[in-house]
């Protein structure tokens, strides 16, 4: 029997030596220089250990406190359907799964092409949009709603997400209220606190203050999630000549100490909570004074991040699908097919971002829609090729022989169908392109958009549940 043989695409960029010399500087940053700790719980935690505290706030950590916490965290999560123990997105090895960013105050209407406020309507056709393309494995908010008028706006959004999309949803918040609130909305829908924990549907993404600082609210956001043994991304956002040195090795190191102290503080409250590894290291360009995305250092830097975590044996956290465009062009099209191939080639595990413009303040639908298209060409380009003997196809060549053809052989038949197809992207040759109205890429774009805005429907949410998320929002 012929074993299948099959070349994939692969990416490698730093040797297991190479990630030592990285870890052993964030151990040397986190040993001489430490962090300052701004949350009375962490403190008090971190003094029951070897760790060394001066000047009220500022941790020193011996490596093996380090060392202590990579063993406890898990190397797998799984986050699953709304109300169910359906898997979604796996969060191991190479998987990569996609899906959305949070809070961008702008939004570039795909019916009209403006470029204004977000509001809560908004929010919700960006939610159908994400809920209802395959190539996209969770949701995140996407917009901030300045029509939204409540204290508590994070709630709400996290209330919209879970209407209007039965994928998991990674959040964000203000604070441990919130963190509490939301956790409530979800288990409702998951059943209980301890089916949440076992099938999650959620994720928090917090961050520290680089350069090396936790502040009180994310400490407190972080010990609340370790609590509940519910997932979190605590990731710094490393600006190389900002917040961070200039170079990608040095800015590499900084957030790597940040996401490794972070750890400490997580499992000690409970060791084996769920913990994924990522930080959004970037530059800022000094001709414009803006963090950059479409930038081949932000792009090295996704390599560097992705390789770090799996060299710890955690689940990864990246970007892709955005750009420093302020509209859906071709800049924002080669940014995302770029960002997509990077991101599967690393294996990264959950990639958010994609719909992003204008560095991060402008979401777009349809570069949502444009790189779900580009996700389903790399995810093909990823598959690689087989080398077995019925894909040499050497009877087949001999059958058909020279000057033959192989469009009637039984093999094309067979497989055919395993080269990729499009939905957007056009082969026609120009009289029929013609005849199809002449429309450019842009236009079939904004088509496709509009028209799952008006006709995607999302799993509804059971009537108790809904009352259950009402009473949260109203006194939680």
């Amino acid at each position: 029997m012929t074993q299948d043989i099959l070349a994939f695409p692969q990416l490698s960029m730093l040797s297991q030596e190479q990630c030592e010399i990285i870890h052993c500087a964030s151990l040397e940053i986190l040993r001489r220089t430490g962090v300052r700790v701004y949350h009375d719980e962490a403190l008090d935690l971190l003094r029951q250990t070897d760790a060394v505290i001066t000047d009220d706030n500022l941790v020193r950590f011996p490596p093996g406190l380090v060392e202590w916490a990579l063993k406890q965290a898990p190397s797998r999560i799984v986050l699953c359907k709304r109300g169910s123990d359906e898997v979604i997105a796996r969060l191991e090895g190479m998987e990569v799964n996609f899906g959305p960013g949070s809070d961008c105050p702008n939004y570039l209407d795909p019916h009209t092409g403006e470029h204004r406020p977000f509001t809560a309507a908004d929010v919700v056709d960006c939610i159908h949009v994400v809920d209802a393309l395959p190539q996209l494995q969770f949701c995140m908010s996407m917009g901030i709603p300045s029509d939204l008028d409540t204290a508590n706006p994070y709630r709400h959004q996290f209330a919209l997400m879970l209407e209007h999309t039965a994928k998991p949803v990674v959040f964000v918040c203000d604070d441990r209220a919130d963190c509490e609130a939301i956790v409530s909305m979800a288990s409702a829908a998951a059943g209980g606190i301890d089916q949440l924990r076992l099938n999650p549907t959620l994720l928090l993404y917090s961050e520290p203050s680089t350069p090396l600082r936790h502040s009180e609210t994310a400490t407190g956001k972080l010990l609340y999630m370790a609590e509940r043994a519910l997932p979190i991304v605590h990731s710094p956002a490393p600006m190389m000549g900002g917040t961070a040195p200039v170079t990608l090795a040095g800015g590499l190191a900084l957030g790597n100490a940040e996401v490794l102290s972070g750890l400490v503080m997580h499992q000690l409250k409970h060791p084996g909570a769920p913990f994924v590894y990522g930080q959004g290291l970037h530059h800022m360009d000094m001709k414009t004074m803006i963090s950059v995305y479409g930038a081949p250092e932000y792009q090295l830097a996704r390599v560097l991040v992705a390789e770090m975590g799996r060299f710890y044996g955690l689940p990864t956290w990246g970007y892709a699908g955005m750009s420093d465009s302020c509209v859906m062009d071709e800049q924002a099209a080669a940014d995302a097919a770029f960002s997509v191939l990077v991101a599967l080639l690393t294996g990264t595990n959950l990639a958010h971002d994609i719909g992003y413009l204008e560095a991060g303040l402008t979401t777009s639908p349809e570069m949502i829609v444009f790189t779900a298209e580009m996700i389903s060409m790399m995810r093909r380009f990823m598959e690689g090729v087989s080398l077995d003997a019925d894909s040499l196809a050497l009877e087949v060549i001999h059958q058909v022989g020279p000057g033959g053809d192989f469009l009637t052989a039984r093999h094309t038949l067979k497989h055919f169908r395993e080269l990729w197809q499009p939905a957007l992207i056009s082969r026609q040759r120009m009289d029929d392109w013609a005849a199809d109205g002449s429309r450019r890429l842009g236009e079939r774009l904004r088509e496709k958009t509009v028209s799952i805005i008006e006709e995607h429907r999302p799993e509804p949410l059971p009537d108790g549940v809904r009352e259950e998320i009402a009473y949260t929002l109203k006194h939680g």
